[in-house]
């Protein structure tokens, strides 16, 4: 396990602000979109922190980094805001550019509470110096495993683009499908175009095909190509990672873009919090908040709990994560250890199987909960 070094925030300036350090995918090939959603709950919970009186009477501030979905963009800029004397950092969307960060993070003795990625190996080693929000990935995609099993399908095909992320949600998913009398044959959309796939899924005699690959391409060609196919009329298109959560997905493909089941990580109900954020992240966001805002809403209201009561120290912040008890919009946060994962983890946000109604694609179903 990696130890707790001795390193301590620098002394703060007489009325200074704290400042909390903020990774987001701001700029492409980044999920600009999550990115945006994202930093507009990390500033809206600023906001609510200060207007109550900040952080023992001094001004929280986000000090905010594009990641642009870069590894090595993200742990220079763990770098540069731990030589700024930040408290803490926050954020990031994109797995395994939270991976590096928090890999740095670790290395340099600087809390990380990490908002939205999901990948289990979150750092190679057990860590005291990050926590996470966002369910690791084994969770959340054997849940979605489950619905498709209830729904009858045992004859999965995936659509996968080569990455750490898809590589690991693909094995989830077989290991856990096989004994339940599953299976899973990969697609490779760089070496096949969309109606190659589509010739692929009837070979195989697919019921359901999981795009593990990047938005707006080749995801939207290949809803398109399937949709269109004939010979693919009863099949199911899936996309696990949350692609049909934001505006952009039905901007591009329409009703094309309807019945596409993914995972969310919000409660059947919000409470009275969630409501309150919600409406606020709306007004912010022109359109409705996605889960990842209310992730990063939640994320400064854990750090700004901690600040409050530990203060700025580096190692007392980190060492406080077992003792964490706050309200977020979508649920008690506590942290815990978990098995197979590196981090402290929350242990589980609300896990959804939603898609878009195919009669009005504004609005969603919850087909599965966790």
């Amino acid at each position: 396990m990696s130890g707790m070094v001795t390193q301590t925030s620098p002394p703060p300036r007489e009325g200074s602000s704290v400042r909390i350090g903020a990774l987001l995918p701001l700029t492409r090939p980044g999920w600009v979109e999550a990115g945006h959603h994202l930093l507009a709950g990390l500033e809206l919970a600023v906001r609510d922190v200060n207007d109550t009186g900040g952080i023992l009477g001094r001004p929280l501030e986000l000090v905010v980094r594009d990641t642009a979905a870069d590894p090595r963009r993200a742990a220079a800029a763990v770098d540069e805001l731990a030589g700024q004397g930040v408290a803490a950092l926050a954020g990031e969307y994109h797995s395994v550019v939270a991976r590096a960060a928090a890999a740095r993070a670790d290395a340099l003795g600087l809390p990380f509470l990490c908002s939205s990625a999901v990948l289990d190996a979150l750092t190679e080693q057990p860590t005291e110096w990050v926590a996470r929000l966002a369910p690791a990935q084994s969770q959340g995609w054997r849940i979605y495993a489950d619905f498709l099993l209830r729904a009858g399908h045992n004859r999965i095909a995936v659509a996968a683009q080569p990455s750490v992320y898809w590589a690991a949600g693909t094995r989830i998913l077989r290991d856990h499908l096989a004994p339940r009398g599953g299976t899973v044959v990969e697609l490779d959309p760089r070496e096949l175009a969309p109606t190659a796939v589509c010739d692929g899924l009837v070979d195989h005699r697919a019921t359901a095909l999981l795009l593990l690959t990047g938005h707006p391409e080749p995801a939207v060609s290949i809803v398109r190509s399937v949709r269109r196919d004939q010979r693919l009329a009863g099949i199911t298109i899936g996309a696990p990672a949350g692609q049909p959560e934001f505006a952009g997905w039905a901007a591009s493909l329409g009703g094309d873009g309807a019945g596409i089941p993914f995972l969310r990580y919000l409660p059947e109900r919000l409470g009275a919090l969630g409501v309150r954020v919600g409406t606020a992240l709306r007004e912010r966001l022109a359109d409705a908040p996605s889960f990842v805002a209310f992730e990063g809403y939640d994320t400064v209201t854990v750090l700004a709990e901690v600040l409050r009561s530990q203060g700025t120290d580096r190692a007392r912040v980190a060492a406080s994560w077992p003792r964490v008890v706050v309200e977020g919009t979508r649920g008690q946060i506590r942290f815990a250890r978990t098995p197979g994962i590196s981090v402290w983890q929350w242990a589980w946000p609300p896990i959804q199987v939603v898609d878009r109604d195919p009669a009005e694609t504004d609005r969603f179903r919850v087909l599965h909960t966790g």
